[in-house]
């Protein structure tokens, strides 16, 4: 194998690297650092900016104005949110304070 910077293979050299390992070892070893607590769940972003504001599933989508069913197209890569919505998700990820303060503001509105 190759020093490359590409994270691509060549077909030759992905087989010479998928036929020197030992996939039981590296499973063995997985579940050891999952139960030393060595594991990391990686959220994709929009599901971490959900989980930054602590609102429940079907809150978050209302706030954004959208169903929870295109959240969920959304959380699952199934779809690509708006511009807009990019926006959003952008502020609950830096400031979920801030998008939640926005959502006082709104529902206050509404009263009036």
């Amino acid at each position: 194998m190759t020093t490359k910077k590409s994270l691509l293979l060549s077909d030759e050299e992905l087989e010479a690297f998928e036929a020197t390992r030992d996939l039981y070892s590296e499973l063995k070893q997985a579940a050891k650092d999952i139960q030393a607590g060595l594991g990391k769940v990686v959220y994709s972003p929009i599901i971490a900016a959900r989980r930054n504001t602590g609102l429940s599933y079907a809150e978050f989508a209302e706030l954004l104005g959208i169903s929870p069913a295109t959240l969920d197209d959304w959380e699952q890569g199934r779809q690509q949110p708006s511009g807009a919505a990019r926006t959003l998700l952008a502020i609950a990820l830096d400031d979920p304070q801030a998008l939640l303060a926005a959502r006082v503001r709104k529902d206050e509105s509404a009263l009036k």
